[in-house]
């Protein structure tokens, strides 16, 4: 049995993984509902209650962790989620990995390696760091095995509200301007939601993954103007862009609490932003999707699910 926790992006993308591979599969999330096959498993929980989360867990061999909170409760929320989802891998012996961002490394110059340090400057980098601690602590203690898979700003079914999301491509089907955040003239890493599902299923049944953070690979890192023009390309449309002023960002963020947290990250999108998963091609190798045939991908899911 293989328990994913959380039905957001990220969540059904492994659900899908899992599946293809003939996997059995237990869909945990608040409400115990979820867009799932017939035969998958769903199951409501609250992971912040160690009961609850060992009640679902029972029976896994591995655990995925892909839930999360609205973003600007990133603090409050997520740390008690993790407790509880590690608690039913314990539990359960299971083997737990992690979905991950890159927040928890702040600004940097150059690519980003697995080595570098933590130095995020706000609230939701510091908690994404403080996660990942929680978890290498867990398994350098042998309260379970664990693996941590981190991946870039995503795209693909479901994601909506990712930078890469509904501000993109049903904007390009509606024939309407895109609308990105800071610089589109940038490198910045762009990681399609099934390549980084696969990647954490591969971690999971790789034991030499275990005890350590992996870089989930990616296709090749263009500017985010190159990216938007490919989904216009693909969708058929005359390409349109609007990039926001991060000084807008930062005058709005002082009465919205979401663009508060937005604001908190805009150096991803004032500098280059190119995400190094050599530590992962050497061990795995490297099985990631086409740009083109993954905007394809997601254009298709926005067109079946009504959203342009």
């Amino acid at each position: 049995m293989h328990v994913v926790f959380g039905a957001g992006p990220l969540g059904l993308a492994v659900m899908r993984a899992l599946v293809s591979m003939g996997r059995r599969v237990r869909m945990v999330s608040r409400s115990g509902r979820a867009p799932v096959p017939r035969d998958v498993e769903i199951a409501a929980a609250d992971a912040t209650d160690p009961s609850s989360a060992r009640r679902v867990c029972r029976g896994a061999a591995v655990v995925y962790h892909c839930a999360s909170a609205p973003y600007h409760q990133w603090p409050a929320k997520l740390p008690p989620i993790m407790a509880g989802i590690i608690d039913g891998a314990a539990s359960a012996g299971a083997a737990l990995v992690y979905g991950d961002n890159l927040y928890m490394y702040g600004p940097v110059s150059g690519p980003l390696t697995e080595d570098l340090p933590d130095r995020a400057p706000g609230p939701n980098g510091r908690t994404r760091a403080s996660l990942a601690r929680m978890v290498l602590a867990a398994h350098e203690s042998g309260k379970l095995r664990a693996t941590i898979g981190r991946g870039s700003d995503f795209f693909g079914p479901h994601a909506l509200q990712s930078m890469a999301g509904e501000r993109i491509f049903p904007r390009a089907l509606a024939r309407r301007p895109a609308q990105v955040l800071g610089n589109p003239d940038l490198l910045h890493t762009y990681t399609f939601l099934d390549d980084f599902a696969r990647g954490l299923v591969t971690l999971g049944e790789r034991p030499e993954s275990l005890g350590q953070v992996w870089h989930i690979p990616s296709s090749e890192t263009i500017t985010t103007r190159q990216f938007v023009q490919l989904v216009f390309e693909e969708a058929g449309t005359a390409f349109r862009l609007s990039a926001a002023p991060t000084p807008a960002i930062s005058l709005l963020a002082l009465v919205n609490p979401t663009l508060r947290a937005v604001k908190e990250q805009l150096y991803q999108v004032t500098r280059p932003f190119v995400v190094d998963h050599t530590k992962y091609a050497r061990a795995f190798g490297v099985h990631v999707t086409p740009h083109r045939e993954a905007i394809t991908q997601t254009l298709d899911w926005f067109r079946s699910a009504g959203r342009h």
